[in-house]
């Protein structure tokens, strides 16, 4: 190894997440960095390193957990200063143009904010809109959740029985690349949105009858780097308030599918989320961990959770070692 790539990984991780830096620690091999952090009575975050960072690889694990997402993004904005880092949840991310007279562009805000507290390269994973790309000067890869899906079907499902489903036009490439890697049969569903987290009327395009359907659709997770930055977002990116999820496997139901399940990158799952997946025909909400879920999965019985780390952890060793990532765009980790 060069003098350059003598520097070690320094795994930071934010309040948001730990279990999640926990097990990316563990599968890179190395303990997370001491450090503190706090909020003074006045609110403010406070943040310490406990040792020294200096010249090695700095790398910052921050998600967005629900009802702290500006919390979390302000934890991370000060970690980033005060090493020059990187994070799981990219904040603001449906926020990424300018749908309406006299409202901010807040995913490029975000951008903008990362890039001024030092982060020099981002790493996403499902951002919930390719252009967020754009909103940065310094390099971007966003890493795909797909692979670790794929495999999930493949373990669990016959693929000729299933039918891949997008829950909106948005979604529709993520949903026919799965069906071309499956092989297997594709849907749609046309929605229409009155305001925003509100579903209007959904029209089926496809069969579905008597098919396993599987909807996937897009929602965010964010890493920033110290020598180089990471982030991470949105299969359907986010299971926010699952309104779209409930009724779009009710449409799938009432054409004749056979069970529906949804796969969902981050499980946010906010407001009366718990109670309404409970309530609804969905088999299944398969999700990642890239948001804490806390007692979500004891409240939910649909609720699975694929373990996202080892990915994680292959892109923090692939950067440091200044190996390419494109590797993860197509497979997880075993």
């Amino acid at each position: 190894m060069s003098a350059e790539m003598a520097n070690e990984i320094k795994l930071i991780s934010g309040r948001s997440h730990p279990d999640l830096s926990e097990k990316i620690a563990k599968r890179l091999g190395i303990e997370v960095a001491r450090t503190v952090s706090l909020n003074y009575s006045n609110q403010e975050t406070s943040f310490t390193v406990g040792e020294s960072v200096r010249d090695e690889d700095v790398f910052i694990v921050q998600s967005t957990a629900t009802g702290d997402v500006n919390e979390g993004l302000m934890e991370l904005l000060i970690m980033i200063s005060a090493c020059r880092t990187a994070s799981p949840n990219f904040p603001y991310a449906r926020q990424d143009k300018k749908d309406k007279s006299r409202a901010p562009i807040s995913a490029r805000l975000v951008a903008n904010m990362l890039q001024t507290a030092g982060a020099n390269h981002i790493v996403t994973v499902d951002l919930h809109a390719s252009q967020i790309q754009g909103f940065f000067s310094v390099p971007v890869d966003n890493l795909y959740a797909e692979p670790s899906f794929l495999r999930y079907i493949r373990e669990n499902f016959k693929p000729e029985d299933c039918v891949i489903v997008s829950p909106d036009a948005g979604g529709a490439k993520r949903a026919t690349s799965i069906a071309d890697h499956l092989n297997t049969a594709f849907a749609l569903i046309h929605k229409e949105r009155p305001r925003p987290n509100v579903v209007g009327r959904m029209v089926l395009v496809g069969n579905v009858e008597e098919k396993v359907a599987i909807l996937v659709g897009m929602f965010p997770l964010l890493f920033v780097h110290c020598h180089e930055s990471f982030t991470n977002q949105r299969l359907d990116d986010m299971a926010d308030t699952c309104g779209t999820l409930v009724k779009a496997a009710q449409v799938l139901k009432d054409n004749g599918a056979k069970s529906v399940l949804a796969l969902v990158t981050h499980g946010i799952l906010s407001g009366n989320a718990i109670e309404t997946l409970n309530g609804s025909v969905l088999s299944a909400l398969v999700v990642t961990n890239t948001v804490p879920l806390g007692d979500k999965v004891q409240r939910c019985p649909k609720l699975r959770v694929i373990d996202i780390s080892p990915t994680i952890a292959e892109a923090i060793r692939r950067t440091h070692n200044g190996e390419s990532v494109s590797y993860l765009f197509n497979h997880a980790p075993v």
